[in-house]
């Protein structure tokens, strides 16, 4: 499940059983990477409030559908098998349309996201396609081409915190060697405006 020791529900105490009762999911259900904070809860609170504000907050304005697009291609090309078996579900549910989700995961997996986006949403992928690979190539004509696509500095802000949040996730996962193992996959916080509602559904 990792390459560190995860701390489960039932062992945890204190904090940590406190931390895990704001973000557990069904059946006291934690998934792991949460769990892979457990030597040091306080990174656990930090992490949970930086992924509800970028992911799952009401000041957001993109589409969350569109959001977990950037996260699972974010995710692929970092290779991140665990966020890209999670995002890939979460975005299957908001879809509501097994196909043109089973279409969007082979277009993103086949680095073809032309095939499947246009307009905003392609310049959006592409932008996360180079931050992600190129970061140290990044400049001004990239954010130009997001303002070009029609995008406000505002969306632009947002698909810049996925994109970079995806890559710190990605390297926590990487980095330990975290699995899906007794997961449930594709749950997630409600979108509101608290950064401290962060139990699963």
């Amino acid at each position: 499940m990792a390459w560190i020791k995860l701390i489960s529900y039932e062992e945890s105490s204190g904090r940590l059983r406190e931390l895990y009762d704001r973000v557990k999911g069904p059946n006291n259900n934690v998934d792991n990477v949460m769990k892979a904070h457990g030597a040091r809860p306080h990174t656990m609170e930090g992490h949970s409030a930086l992924y509800k504000s970028i992911m799952h907050h009401t000041g957001n304005v993109l589409p969350v559908s569109l959001l977990e697009t950037i996260a699972v291609y974010t995710s692929l090309t970092n290779k991140c098998d665990y966020s890209v078996k999670h995002h890939f579900a979460g975005l299957s549910r908001l879809l509501k349309d097994q196909a043109r989700a089973d279409r969007v995961y082979k277009a993103l997996a086949a680095d073809k996201p032309e095939a499947e986006f246009s307009g905003k949403e392609l310049a959006f992928l592409r932008y996360a396609k180079k931050l992600t690979q190129s970061v140290g190539s990044m400049v001004k004509a990239d954010v130009d081409a997001l303002r070009a696509a029609g995008a406000d500095d505002g969306e632009i802000l947002e698909v810049n915190q996925v994109i970079a949040y995806f890559n710190y996730s990605n390297r926590l996962l990487n980095g330990l060697g975290v699995t899906t193992d007794g997961d449930i996959l594709g749950l997630s916080p409600p979108n509101t405006d608290k950064l401290d509602e962060w139990e699963h559904h």
